[in-house]
């Protein structure tokens, strides 16, 4: 049987193939500097969505104890959403808001950021409050979210939903260089805030009474591994729109693929998945089938499909 790190490297030596043939294909000495600064920032969004989204998912289904939730069931995809909207109907499509990027992106993540900080704020302050009355919260706010998104819906005109609907669903086809490398310090940060909790989440499986027994602040490495999330969550939904199933599809199938519990395996394996479901899916899109669809409809289409499998196989 293939051991954990035989598949890794495997991984590994796919997501780098396919990184040259997105970059590498079709370049010459006279095009290699147009191409490149396009290609890079794709491949890099595609990367960093990836990692952000696998590990994100992966870690908050450690930490909730089941493997049907991720973090896209706190309202942030749905919030992501509703802010795009109302600052179209409230500044306009062509405000300052909308058209740079920059703004756009650092009004998103603060968004995000302060709905988290209130929600988990609001859960921690509970003395008997359970993971299961944040997840009902989230829920809730998600709903409500989503309700106001379709109220702001039908007060726009038809060219600013044009230009709100560019911004709320998936593209890896439009991404701004810059804002990409912007993101690579908190990915970079995260990640690592994350590995270095590793131990301690391993001890999470035993449940949560198990894991005070052997000492582990639960409240505490929670809160921290909760406000963790809601950075990878805001980052990539901000940088390439909301992608609802394809946390499930990654956390699930990654823990399937490999044998080891312990989490310095799974938040590799499942980050590595990750980059060559979307570095592929999107090359088999561009390649075999012209662009005809966008990624997105193809991981919410399977994603489903894989959530409703879970949820008969679980008998929930």
């Amino acid at each position: 049987m293939m051991s954990d790190r035989v598949k890794i490297m495997l991984m590994a030596a796919a997501s780098l193939l396919l990184v040259a043939l997105f970059v590498g294909v079709g370049l010459d000495a006279d095009n290699y500097r147009y191409f490149l600064s396009r290609r890079v920032p794709r491949v890099l969004a595609l990367i960093i969505a990836a990692v952000a989204i696998a590990q994100s998912s992966l870690v908050f289904q450690t930490i909730t104890g089941n493997r049907i939730l991720t973090p896209g069931i706190m309202g942030f995809d749905a919030l992501y959403q509703a802010t795009q909207l109302l600052l179209v109907l409230v500044l306009g499509g062509l405000s300052v808001a909308m058209a740079n990027v920059y703004v756009n992106f650092a009004l998103s993540v603060a968004v995000m950021m302060l709905f988290s900080l209130l929600l988990f704020g609001f859960y921690f302050n509970k003395q008997q409050a359970g993971i299961m009355t944040l997840l009902l919260l989230g829920v809730i706010f998600g709903q409500l979210f989503g309700s106001l998104s379709s109220f702001f819906m039908m007060l726009l005109d038809p060219t600013e939903f044009a230009v709100a609907q560019g911004k709320m669903f998936a593209s890896f086809n439009n991404i701004n260089g810059e804002l990409v490398y912007l993101c690579l310090l908190p990915l970079a940060l995260v990640v690592t805030l994350l590995y270095r909790q590793h131990r301690t989440l391993d001890v999470f499986w035993l449940d949560r009474d198990n894991a005070i027994g052997l000492g582990v602040d639960v409240k505490a490495v929670t809160r921290r591994v909760l406000l963790l999330i809601a950075v990878l969550v805001s980052v990539s939904t901000a940088l390439v729109g909301p992608i609802l199933f394809f946390g499930l599809l990654v956390a699930n199938l990654s823990r399937q693929l490999c044998h080891s519990y312990q989490h310095r395996v799974l938040l590799l394996a499942s980050s590595l998945l990750a980059v060559l479901m979307l570095l592929g899916g999107q090359w088999l899109l561009e390649n075999l089938f012209s662009l005809n669809t966008t990624l997105s409809v193809v991981i919410n289409f399977f994603g489903g499909l894989y959530f409703l499998w879970l949820l008969i196989r679980q008998k929930i």
